[in-house]
């Protein structure tokens, strides 16, 4: 028995999950929404602990490492205890793609397990405000990475969620090849550590690191926590749902289809 799927298989058994997915009860979708919200959020908050004074006294790169290097924690939860997430449901396009599932039936899953996600992010930085862990540098640092988030222009945001995306659905990707929890671990440390060391824009990591900022002090407002959202969701969608998805696609489902058809 292969340990591994080949890409095709890879390909077959995602839109298999999407069709699971896009059938899911309004209600699951909310609260495993809710518990991935949760999840990305526990990675984050450890990255904030780790890196709330390295910047000062190890070289940045080497700050940014250590705090990438527990992040991924939060995806592999996702994938292995179970939750729904946005990012990694844009793969759900490869499935309506191949007409097995609706527009429709995936733009709901998005948008329930969007709000799941944003619901349990926001949730956990609360509780988090209010546990007495930040205080002093922590406090500080979580400040920091809000207000560098929200203070990005519209086009940074959108051209590092995109990158962003393209490296989250591949480790999903990736993550799916592998039939043990070994690989699966491995699958997505890596892809998931790189773009968090890369600098690139998160939409459901976002939910939790803007609001935790918020919580601990930081002086913007509630609103223009959307100036970061918005373009780094859109950008989301497009590395995630469009890009990736449509390459495999037409390399791994039509190509084919198309050879067992001349095979016919």
């Amino acid at each position: 028995m292969e340990n591994m799927l080949k890409p095709g298989d890879i390909a077959q058994a995602t839109i298999k999950s999407g069709i699971k997915k896009a059938n899911l009860s309004a209600l699951k979708m909310l609260l495993l929404g809710i518990f991935a919200g949760i999840f990305i959020g526990f990675g984050a908050h450890a990255d904030i602990v780790a890196t709330q004074t390295l910047g000062k006294t190890v070289d940045v790169g080497l700050a940014k490492l250590i705090g990438a290097s527990v992040f991924p924690v939060g995806l592999m939860l996702v994938v292995m205890a179970g939750a729904e997430l946005f990012t990694g449901n844009n793969l759900m396009s490869l499935a309506v793609l191949d007409k097995k599932i609706t527009f429709k039936g995936m733009l709901r899953n998005w948008i329930i397990v969007y709000i799941g996600n944003f619901i349990g992010s926001i949730l956990l930085a609360w509780i988090l405000s209010k546990s007495g862990l930040y205080k002093s540098d922590m406090a500080t640092k979580a400040i920091a990475i809000a207000k560098g988030k929200v203070e990005l222009t519209f086009l940074s945001a959108f051209i590092r969620a995109i990158l962003c995306n393209i490296v989250v659905v591949l480790a999903v990707w990736f993550s799916t090849a592998s039939k043990f929890v070994t690989g699966k671990i491995l699958a997505i440390w890596f892809p998931i550590m790189m773009f968090v060391l890369s600098g690139f824009e998160h939409c459901v990591a976002n939910m939790f690191f803007i609001p935790m900022g918020k919580f601990a002090g930081a002086n913007f407002t509630w609103t223009e926590m959307w100036n970061n959202l918005i373009p780094v969701t859109i950008g989301n969608i497009i590395g995630g749902a469009v890009l990736v998805p449509i390459v495999y696609y037409i390399c791994y489902i039509k190509e084919d289809k198309l050879k067992k058809s001349k095979a016919v």
